[in-house]
């Protein structure tokens, strides 16, 4: 952390940004002890852009259109972040599949918000596969990023259950409101440094977290 307690983090975004709006929300009310230094986006048109804008955040775009493959984009990406000093990125909705190098250089200190129960579903259409998988449970993980995509450690899932009667836009809807309160959750346990991932093991209070902590 720097000289101030408070934790600066890095938020990277691609689209509405609505996950972005929680975190915002919850750091203007004292939950979250950090401040949100920059969003960043690879798209000049995220709505979470002017999310962060109203709320006086520094923005910046990184377009990927820009760059001629994933090393050299991932290689700006991190300079831009950089320049901000982070203790945390966060993603949320960042939909980009990052580079080792990227990853590695944040280990620890970026995590992600993924709409399954990891590590069922990982990758895309989440809902879709766990209504035809006939899942009657599913929901919401955040974990920190490690090379592997969507395998990092998971420090927290939230359940919903799955009805007879739900379609993917609902079940949709109802992993959407577990997301708006565990991913402020997990980044003030990082905050507050409660959270802990040194390469090796994740520690939550300073004791192992072998399972993740599961809100039912």
């Amino acid at each position: 952390m720097h000289n101030s307690d408070t934790c600066r983090i890095v938020v990277l975004i691609s689209g509405n940004g609505s996950n972005l709006q929680a975190i915002i929300d919850q750091i203007d009310t004292g939950t979250i002890p950090a401040e949100i230094v920059a969003v960043i986006s690879n798209n000049e048109t995220a709505h979470g852009l002017e999310r962060a804008k109203k709320s006086h955040i520094s923005t910046a775009v990184v377009n990927n259109k820009q760059f001629d493959n994933r090393e050299e984009y991932d290689k700006a990406l991190a300079d831009c972040i950089d320049q901000y000093q982070p203790d945390l990125v966060v993603l949320a909705g960042f939909m980009r599949i990052l580079t080792p190098e990227f990853v590695n250089h944040y280990l620890g200190r970026m995590i992600n918000i993924h709409p399954s129960l990891l590590p069922k579903f990982r990758g895309l259409n989440t809902h879709q596969r766990a209504i035809d998988a006939g899942e009657i449970k599913h929901g919401v993980s955040v974990h920190f990023v490690t090379p592997e995509l969507d395998n990092g450690p998971v420090i927290v899932q939230s359940v919903v259950q799955i009805q007879k009667n739900d379609s993917v836009q609902s079940l949709a809807d109802k992993v959407h409101k577990e997301e708006h309160k565990i991913y402020p959750l997990a980044i003030s346990w990082f905050a507050m440094g409660r959270i802990k991932f040194d390469q090796e093991k994740l520690t939550f209070d300073e004791k192992e977290l072998a399972q993740p902590i599961v809100l039912e």
